[in-house]
This record gives C-alpha cells, sequence and structure tokens, in this order.
C-alpha cells in the first residue's frame, strides 16, 4: 500500500487531474461511469464511518476496478491494513501521523487466513498451491 501525507497527495492532485474520481459516501460505485479513471478517492469524513470499506470491496471485487483506490479524510494508522484487504492501493494519513510508523503495520501483519479484495484465496488454499 502506497503511503501518502497530505502534502503528498495536494502535490499529486494537480498531476492526476481529470482522471481522479471522488466518491461521496452516500454514492453507490456500480452507477459511477468508471470509463477512463485511473484513481477513485474514497472520503472517510471520521474514522468511525466504514461506508468507504464496502464502496472499496464493491469496486474491488465486483466491478473490477484495477486502478488506485485512496483513502482520504480521517485515515488512522490502525486502519490501514484493513483498508488495504478491503481493496485500497493508497492512503492519505491525517495531518500529524507518521508515515514511518504506519509502514510498521504491515510489517506487524504480513499474513491472514481468511481471504480478502486482494488475496481472495484463503491461506489453506495458498499452503496446498
Amino acid at each position: 500500500m502506497n503511503i501518502l501525507s497530505a502534502g503528498q497527495h495536494e502535490a499529486e492532485a494537480t498531476a492526476a487531474a481529470g482522471r481522479v474520481l471522488q466518491l461521496p459516501n452516500d454514492a453507490d460505485p456500480a452507477e459511477a461511469d468508471l470509463a477512463g479513471v485511473t484513481r477513485i478517492e474514497l472520503h472517510f469524513p471520521k474514522f468511525t464511518d466504514g461506508r468507504a470499506y464496502s464502496q472499496a470491496f464493491l469496486l474491488r471485487r465486483r466491478l473490477g476496478f484495477t486502478g488506485d483506490i485512496r483513502a482520504t479524510g480521517d485515515v488512522l494508522i490502525d486502519q490501514l491494513v484493513q483498508m488495504q484487504r478491503t481493496g485500497f492501493t493508497s492512503a492519505v494519513l491525517k495531518e500529524g501521523k507518521d508515515v514511518a510508523e504506519a509502514q510498521r503495520q504491515f510489517d506487524r501483519f504480513a499474513d491472514f487466513y481468511q481471504g480478502d479484495a486482494v488475496q481472495p484465496a484463503p491461506h489453506f488454499v495458498r499452503a496446498e498451491a
């Protein structure tokens, strides 16, 4: 997962204009026109609002979106692993959070027994292969 500071995100925003879709939390991803879109930004207004997790999963698994799904808003470090598992590929950390500390989360939780949006096969199937 690509972890960005707010400053890095703002710098990228101007370079990717026209190919980015900002999807509101109450929008149905199935109704969005994804033609030509390379990045979809899903916003977390509060860390307790998890609608963007469902949107990311739908975009990745059911709609087959292969571009960047980016988490913005109230993004905390302890949410990053679950974000990756539901289909996010990048996240913009809340102001004041350390990118290096965020990366350590992925070192702590390197593999999972269950399948997810990124790796649909459960661990026992992967182990047999």
